[in-house]
C-alpha cells in the first residue's frame, strides 16, 4: 500500500553534502551561522548572542522539561546533556501501529559550545518557557566595556 512512498526519498544525506558545501560558497554569510553549518542530527539546536553585558545562550529543545536537561560550565565550554525519550509507537489499546517515517530522534545528547573568554561562570543563570531554554552568561565587570567622560581642561 504504501511502496510508492519510497520513490520520494532523497538517497543518502551524505550524497547531498558536496551541494550543500557549493551553496556554501556561494551563499556565505560572513560570520553568521545558519542550519546548514549544524551537524546533521544535532539536538538540540542552539544560538549563542553576544551583548556587552553577557553571552546569551537559546537552546531550542522542545519537549524537555528543565529536569531532563543538565548544563554545566568549565573552561570556557557549556555542556548539554540530557535525554529524550521515544515518542509511544501504539494506540490506547496498546496495538503497535507501523511508522512510515521518523524524524524526531530519541536517546541520550551532550552538546558542548565553546565560550569566549571573560564569563563569570559563577553567575550563569538559565530558564526555561515553551520548550527554550535561555541561559545567560554574564561578563566580568572588567571586562564589560565603559564610558570615559572628557572633562574640560
Amino acid at each position: 500500500m504504501f511502496d510508492d512512498i519510497k520513490r520520494f526519498e532523497t538517497g543518502a544525506p551524505q550524497q547531498l553534502d558536496w551541494f550543500r558545501q557549493l551553496l556554501d560558497g556561494f551563499l556565505n554569510d560572513g560570520d553568521a551561522m545558519d542550519i546548514r553549518a549544524v551537524p546533521r542530527g544535532s539536538f538540540p539546536m542552539i544560538n549563542v548572542a553576544r551583548s556587552d553585558d553577557a553571552v546569551r545562550v537559546y537552546v531550542f529543545a522542545a519537549g524537555l522539561s528543565p529536569s531532563d536537561l543538565t548544563i554545566d560550565v568549565q573552561d570556557n565550554v557549556l555542556t548539554l546533556r540530557g535525554r529524550r525519550d521515544t515518542l509511544p509507537n501504539s494506540d490506547e489499546d496498546g496495538n503497535a501501529r507501523p511508522v512510515f517515517r521518523r524524524e524526531r530522534a530519541s536517546g541520550e545528547f551532550v552538546r558542548a559550545i565553546a565560550l569566549p573568554d571573560g564569563l563569570d561562570a559563577e553567575r550563569a543563570e538559565a530558564r526555561h518557557a515553551h520548550g527554550v531554554f535561555e541561559i545567560v552568561l554574564p561578563k566580568r565587570e572588567e571586562l564589560k566595556p565603559r564610558r570615559i567622560e572628557v572633562k574640560a581642561a
